[in-house]
């Protein structure tokens, strides 16, 4: 398909900010217009009881869980003093929703991604023995179903975060695992895949084409599942239950989300299964009280340009001249999903860009004012704060969720240069 960019430029003149790296922010004009949507509440609560079925297993081979009887939880944080030093015209109440600091991979992906892994080990195990939906699911963890899982292939694409969440919940179970991944991945991650056992597969293309051909070649394999980022509902279903935990956790606090209490909610974005499973089972949970926003770096802004332009999939961040290349490695998506795009085409508030510069300061300040260190990824949800509060959408009764998509796994020696990093940026700009 060819792309006309002038003809784009036409439809909206923000589309000329998108195609020069500059920041930007896009109110979507749809915003709450009437729309059907693939799935209802029961969905998510069916994906939360799944879930609670897994615990008892999860508890067991992932000591770190056994505090939580075996759930996938992450805090929320007050983020008083970084507020105070970055965002102090803010009126209103700012958290952080901690999902950097997920047990087991560290972060939002080890809620779809270990989500659609234990979904299709519960089905194997129905299939291939009596095992049911009222066994103990501990038993999950012996040799004898060990055995049966590793008759099967888990493959997925990742540019890291999902790449990890998929396979160390996989090997953990079984399941022999392979991982596409695009160049912008940290060896880091790639490293500690190897470590679980799991088979990385490098593709010097972007994450794009590691999703292909990692779709290409499980196809021909009746025994591989294939994990699609790009269109997975299962991936989405495991994201959205995360909708459910919040509201427990804002009514423990006494936050009140309300028409005159209104909730905003940050949310980084690559292809947009992570934040749109994330806003959709917000939206089914807070209704018109809630308002989701999406945060992509200035060089790819996938899903809004594929919003804006209701191109969805059919348009990359190369067909408008930028590079695809980010700091924020989980974010570096040329293309977005069109399962996602079209869910939230009346779903969400708005969408943001923010420059790689931007998010070393996000980081250092947050590591400062906190003692919380995030990946520079994870950081891009504050500057939605920015614009919010520019564009007066802030109200004293208002809510601010930052959300936290990633960093807890990080190693230290990887820390330590993100900070340098940031300190140097600061340097050169004074």
């Amino acid at each position: 398909m060819t792309i006309d960019v002038q003809s784009l430029k036409n439809i909206s003149p923000i589309i000329s900010n998108i195609a020069r790296g500059e920041e930007m922010f896009w109110k979507n004009p749809d915003y709450l217009n009437k729309q059907s949507f693939p799935f209802t509440l029961d969905d998510v609560i069916d994906a939360e009881q799944r879930l609670t079925r897994f615990a008892p297993y999860i508890a067991k081979v992932f000591p770190e869980t056994q505090n939580n009887q075996g759930k996938i939880e992450s805090q929320i944080f007050q983020l008083n003093h970084f507020k105070k030093t970055q965002f102090p015209h803010l009126k209103s109440n700012l958290l952080l929703k901690g999902d950097h600091a997920l047990p087991i991979s560290g972060s939002i992906k080890a809620r779809g991604g270990i989500y659609e892994v234990l979904k299709f080990a519960e089905e194997t195990a129905i299939k291939e023995t009596d095992f049911t939906v009222n066994s103990d699911y501990s038993l999950l963890a012996t040799d004898y179903y060990q055995d049966i899982f590793s008759k099967y292939r888990i493959a997925v694409g990742s540019t890291g975060n999902l790449g990890l969440s998929i396979g160390i919940m996989s090997a953990q179970l079984g399941f022999k695992v392979t991982v596409h991944m695009s160049q912008d991945a940290k060896e880091w991650k790639k490293d500690l895949l190897k470590s679980k056992g799991v088979e990385v597969v490098e593709h010097i293309q972007d994450y794009g084409y590691a999703v292909k051909e990692g779709r290409k070649i499980a196809m021909n394999d009746p025994y591989c599942h294939f994990v699609d980022d790009e269109a997975s509902k299962d991936l989405f279903l495991g994201y959205s239950v995360s909708a459910l935990r919040l509201e427990k956790q804002l009514k423990e606090a006494n936050i009140k989300v309300d028409q005159d209490h209104p909730l905003f909610v940050y949310l980084p974005c690559g292809v947009g299964g992570g934040p749109g499973g994330v806003a959709f089972g917000l939206k089914l949970i807070f209704g018109d009280n809630v308002h989701p926003v999406f945060i992509e770096p200035t060089e790819a802004p996938c899903m809004a340009l594929g919003m804006i332009t209701k191109l969805h999939d059919g348009i990359s961040v190369q067909d408008v001249g930028l590079s695809g290349k980010t700091i924020a490695d989980g974010l570096a998506v040329s293309r977005p999903s069109k399962l996602v795009g079209t869910i939230m085409s009346t779903l969400l508030f708005g969408s943001c860009t923010v420059e790689d510069n931007q998010l070393y300061r996000y980081l250092k300040a947050l590591k400062d004012t906190e003692n919380i260190f995030i990946e520079p990824s994870a950081t891009s949800g504050f500057h939605g704060l920015k614009y919010i509060h520019d564009l007066n959408y802030d109200s004293q009764h208002a809510t601010h969720i930052v959300w936290s998509t990633g960093g807890n796994m990080v190693p230290d020696k990887e820390q330590s240069i993100y900070y340098q990093q940031a300190i140097d940026i600061e340097r050169r700009s004074y």
